[in-house]
């Protein structure tokens, strides 16, 4: 078994391809894997609970977990509680944490 963190930095409203993460987030779930999404810069957006047509609800469901950044919420204005509430911030030092774990693989997207 293998860890993966996938960072999504692309708005979900702007890239149409961000369903790309959630789907290979999804798949390498089901393998067994533990898969963290580390949402970062635009991707932030998705976070939101008004935020609609986002893959979170898929992630979530998929028992992933998913964590957004907190610089970047603050610099779009979003506050911890406009979240989702399954959705946990974290700042930059826990997802060099992350990545530093034995057997751990990353995807930038």
């Amino acid at each position: 078994m293998s860890n993966y963190v996938l960072i999504e930095s692309r708005d979900p409203f702007d890239s149409s391809d961000t369903a790309f993460l959630a789907d290979t987030a999804t798949a390498l779930r089901k393998r067994g894997n533990n898969v963290t999404v580390f949402l970062v810069q635009n991707g932030v957006l998705a976070a939101r609970k008004q935020a609609r047509k986002t893959q979170i609800p898929q992630l979530l469901e998929s028992d992933i977990t998913v964590l957004a950044d907190d610089f970047s919420l603050r610099e779009r204005a979003i506050q911890a509680d406009e979240c989702q509430n399954t959705i946990k911030t974290a700042s930059i030092d826990q997802l060099v944490d992350l990545l530093i774990q034995d057997n751990t693989k990353a995807i930038w997207h």
